[in-house]
Formats: C-alpha cells, sequence, structure tokens
C-alpha cells in the first residue's frame, strides 16, 4: 500500500513537471509574440518618422505640394526605397486632416471607420495598422490647428479660388521676422495675421475651409505581418519540440520509476522464493531421512511376520495375517523408496551409451511381469550409441515399461522403438495399447503423486521427468493408435 501510494505520488510530481513546462513554453511564446508586435510598432514608428523628415524637407511656406509628396508615397509602398522599407512590407499609407479623412494615399484603401483604428492601433489576421500625428500638428484647447501643421497643396488650377501663377498678381514679399524658409506659415505682421504667399487670393472662408481639408494632421501606416506571424509560427514548432521532449522525458522518468518499482518487486519475491526453497529443501532432505529411517522398523515387522508366518504351530488364522501384514510392508517399503529416489538430487554423469543393450536389459528385468499378464513386447529401431548416463537412463526406461505394464490388460501390447531424427538427434518412444491418457490430464500425470492406476504411487512419470529435464531432453505424452498412449524422450544426442 505505502509502494502504491508513492508510485502515485512520483506519478503525479512527473505530470506537475510537464504541466509546469508547458505553461513556461507558452508564457514564452507569448513573450516572444509580444516582443515581436513591440519591433512592428517601433517599425512603424521609424518609417512614420522618416515620412515626417520627407514631409518636412518637401514643406515650404507651411505647405506641401501634392505633386511632389505622391511619388513618396507610392515608392514607399511598392517598396522602391529598400533602403527604407522592404518590398511588401508597407501595404498602405494615408495622410488624414483634422477630421480624419484622408488627404493623400497609396497602397490599399483603409477602412478609418473601425472603432480601434480610431483608437489608435489595429492588429488583424495579416495586417498591422496604426495611426501617429504628423509633426506640428496637435490641436489647442479651443479646437483650432495649430498654424505649424503642413498643408498638403492640390496642383495650381485656373478660376475663382485658383491658386496664383508666375507672373500673376504681386509677387511675393521678402521673407522678414514672421515669414521664414523653415517651413512654418506667418503668424502676424503689424500684429494681425498673415496669409501665406498661396492663399492671398482667397477669401476667408475658402481659406479656413482649404486650412480645414487639407492640413495634415495624422498619418495612417498599414504593415504586413507576414514576418510577425512567420516568428510566431517558428517559435510555438520550438516550444512544441520542447514541451513533446519534455513529455517524452517525463513519460520515460515514469516507466522508469515503474520498472524500478516492479524490479524491487521481483527481488523482494526473488528473496521469498529462495528462502521458501531453502525451507523445502531442508523439508526434503528431513522428509527423506524420515523415509529412510522409517525403512528400518519397516523391515524388522516385515522380518518377524515372515518368521510368525513360517512357524508349524502358528495357526492358519494366523498364518493369513501376517502374510497380509507382509504384502502391506511390501507396498509402503515400495512407496517410500520411490519417495527417497524422487527427493535425490539427479547428477548426470554423462558417457558414451549402446541403447540398444540398456533396453534389452530392463526388457529382461520386467520378462516376469509380462509372461504373468501375456504382454507381447516387440523393440525396434536403429542400433543407436547416445549421450547419457547408464543408470538414469535404465531407471527412465524401467518406470515407462512399467507403467506401460500396469497400464494394459491381458493379451496386451508394448512397442519400444528408437528412430533417428537427423544426424545427431533421435528420440525413444514407448507405445502400449492401454486405455491411454485423456488429453486433459496429460500436462498432469508427470506431477508428483498424480496417478490415473489404482495401486500407482504416482512418482515414476515425476521420477522420468526428472531425468529427461537433467539430461536437456524433452518427454511429451500423445495419443497412440487406435488406443493407448505413447510416451515420447526427443533430443537424445547421437555420438559417433
Amino acid at each position: 500500500m505505502e509502494l502504491t501510494r508513492r508510485t502515485f505520488l512520483v506519478y503525479g510530481l512527473l505530470a506537475c513537471v510537464w504541466v509546469l513546462v508547458v505553461i513556461w513554453q507558452i508564457e514564452e511564446h507569448l513573450r516572444v509574440k509580444e516582443y515581436a508586435r513591440t519591433s512592428l510598432r517601433n517599425r512603424s514608428k521609424d518609417i512614420s518618422n522618416t515620412l515626417g523628415s520627407f514631409i518636412r524637407g518637401l514643406q515650404f511656406r507651411g505647405a506641401v505640394f501634392g505633386d511632389r509628396l505622391q511619388p513618396v508615397l507610392e515608392d514607399l509602398v511598392s517598396g522602391r526605397t529598400n533602403e527604407l522599407v522592404a518590398s511588401g512590407e508597407v501595404l498602405s499609407v494615408a495622410l488624414l486632416n483634422f477630421v480624419g479623412e484622408p488627404v493623400a494615399s497609396a497602397g490599399r484603401p483603409v477602412d478609418l471607420g473601425q472603432k480601434d483604428i480610431q483608437a489608435g492601433e489595429r492588429w488583424g489576421p495579416r495586417t498591422f495598422t496604426v495611426v501617429y500625428p504628423v509633426e506640428g500638428a496637435m490641436v489647442t484647447q479651443e479646437g483650432v490647428t495649430n498654424p505649424a501643421a503642413p498643408v498638403l497643396l492640390p496642383p495650381f488650377t485656373n478660376g475663382p479660388g485658383r491658386f496664383p501663377r508666375r507672373g500673376e498678381g504681386p509677387p511675393p514679399p521678402p521673407p522678414n521676422r514672421s515669414e521664414g524658409t523653415n517651413g512654418s506659415r506667418p503668424t502676424e505682421v503689424d500684429g494681425r495675421p498673415r496669409r501665406p504667399f498661396w492663399a492671398r487670393n482667397l477669401d476667408e472662408k475658402e481659406y479656413q475651409s482649404l486650412i480645414q481639408k487639407r492640413e495634415l494632421h495624422g498619418v495612417v501606416i498599414a504593415l504586413s505581418t507576414e514576418t510577425l506571424q512567420a516568428t510566431a509560427l517558428r517559435d510555438i514548432w520550438i516550444r512544441f519540440v520542447i514541451s513533446f521532449f519534455a513529455g517524452i522525458s517525463v513519460l520515460g522518468s515514469g516507466l522508469a520509476w515503474r520498472n524500478l518499482v516492479k524490479s524491487s518487486d521481483l527481488q523482494i519475491r526473488l528473496v521469498r522464493a529462495s528462502e521458501l526453497n531453502t525451507h523445502l529443501k531442508e523439508m526434503n532432505v528431513a522428509a527423506a531421512g524420515l523415509a529412510h529411517e522409517t525403512r528400518n522398523p519397516l523391515n524388522i515387522i516385515r522380518g518377524l511376520a515372515q518368521m510368525i508366518s513360517k512357524r508349524p504351530e502358528t495357526p492358519p488364522e494366523i498364518q493369513q495375517k501376517s502374510r497380509e501384514i507382509i504384502d502391506e510392508a511390501d507396498k509402503v517399503a515400495a512407496q517410500l523408496n520411490e519417495f527417497i529416489n524422487y527427493s535425490r538430487p539427479r547428477e548426470v554423469r554423462r558417457s558414451r551409451v549402446m541403447l540398444s543393450s540398456v533396453v534389452s536389459e530392463v526388457v529382461r528385468t520386467l520378462s516376469y511381469d509380462l509372461e504373468e499378464k501375456k504382454i507381447q513386447l516387440q523393440v525396434k529401431g536403429d542400433q543407436l550409441i547416445i549421450e547419457a548416463d547408464e543408470q538414469l537412463l535404465r531407471q527412465t526406461l524401467f518406470n515407462l515399461l512399467l507403467n506401460a505394464v500396469q497400464a494394459v490388460d491381458g493379451d496386451g501390447q508394448i512397442e519400444v522403438s528408437v528412430q533417428k531424427r537427423d544426424g545427431s538427434a533421435a528420440w525413444l518412444e514407448v507405445c502400449d495399447n492401454g486405455p491411454g491418457v485423456p488429453p486433459e490430464r496429460r500436462s498432469d500425470i508427470f506431477k508428483p503423486y498424480f496417478t490415473t492406476q489404482k495401486t500407482g504411487t504416482g512418482l515414476g512419470l515425476a521420477v522420468v521427468q526428472q531425468i529427461v529435464l537433467a539430461h536437456g531432453w524433452e518427454i511429451q505424452c500423445l495419443p497412440n493408435q487406435p488406443k493407448g498412449a505413447v510416451f515420447r524422450i526427443s533430443h537424445l544426442k547421437i555420438l559417433a
């Protein structure tokens, strides 16, 4: 329970670390995006200041002629002034009067009715639009523009209210203290406002209308946000990669912790299994010793029963009881011998063994049982020399043949065959025509104390499996046709 709680705590901490990394990357992306916006704002200010310098350079007597300013605006939008702006950077430029109406423009038309543009700037999907005041165009508290603001003049025309051409009207007066050549309009002459030369033929109403409509009060610049979007996209990919690898690291750390927990659990289980194995070994040794010590008094009981049954003065009833005691003692002794044999460690001493001679010896040992039950036994196959422990191989064959003898009824048939599978391996089969083994029990017959015989102990096939596995062989229980069972030992190593 404590380990599970600790595991959930570690997983929670790793998840929190990943969330913090993601939040950190989001904040960094927003910071980079805001920095790019600030750079674009500064770029628009630089362009506005440069445009203001152009306007001041073109200004004369407080006025700027439109036929001179328009090419500057068009060059700014088209990007022909590469030293100032790049191609496609400026989408549109517009000069505004006091009421916010465009006086001159170049590039795409700008919707000046939007509230966010009127507030100062507007961020669109692909454009950034900003409004800056023209230097010198300031509004006083009474709502009258500063007379220092430049006026954009249209080309000279004829007719009422026209601007004087060369040779018409009086020549412009020489500059004085109140009307210089610095681009500002004269303010007063002899204490009264004096008009510039380009408005002397206009009446007061036309002059005020011209000032209101043509005075440059603001400049609108629309810049492309492709650079900002490219910077934001590139940065968001970088943040995504960082977050992705942070997630991979967190996931790897979680898997490493999980493997550490599993390995720790497996180590604990191995320690417990080792302790249990040691305990079982001690119990096995103790049980084997107890079985060995039990055989001595059992032999004494058997001997006394034999002595009583052979005395002439013993009544027949006592003799019968004594023979029953001898039979039961023999059964118990056989079980004790099999148990001791099963509990004995298997130390394989490999040597060259003639397989046919071992089979013949085991068959001769069981000849009495075969004759008693009238069983026909056939031995066929190749004459092979294999690598095995001769004593253990003899015990394996004995147990398999004895199991087959016990399984078949009268007039049964048993067959022992040796077959060569390839140049270095062979198998040994013991077949009978007994009742066979049901499919659901074929994986259980090699377990200790599992038997299908009424008189069996359930240790014979378990001992066979021990010996087979100790040699590195494999044993299988297969069905025989039309009935019976086949016990096949495979992977026997053939020697030259």
